[in-house]
């Protein structure tokens, strides 16, 4: 199934390798669960820290039905600025898991066949 991916960067120049790496990544979500609707990624410099360096802040936002699930995290933007994305990606992919193994233990209790004969 196939839903929209928007990719947004905010304060730090628009780079297409990491475009392509953040669009692969959302592309695979749908192994996850099959049922999202939506996926939005923001990729900002939020504010400045100059005791901390350029730290930058990575956001994912998917749709599934009736709820929306969100992830932020931050990291250096030099030497490893991919930290983030494959940090945010790493705790959606656990979020969407977790939702499909709900899903499926709520389907094996409501199969009729799991449950008792009325006589």
């Amino acid at each position: 199934m196939s839903y929209p991916i928007e990719v947004t960067f905010h304060g730090i120049t628009h780079s297409d390798a990491m475009e392509a790496v953040i669009r692969e990544k959302s592309e695979k979500l749908g192994q996850y669960y099959d049922r999202i609707s939506s996926c939005r990624i923001v990729v900002e410099a939020p504010h400045r820290r100059h005791t901390q360096g350029n730290m930058y802040q990575v956001k994912v936002e998917v749709g599934v039905p009736g709820d929306e699930l969100v992830v932020k995290r931050e990291a250096d933007l030099n030497p490893h600025e991919y930290v983030a994305v494959r940090e945010a990606f790493h705790a959606i992919e656990r979020m969407l898991k977790e939702m499909s193994d709900k899903r499926a233990r709520s389907a094996r209790r409501t199969d009729p066949g799991d449950l008792p004969a009325l006589e």
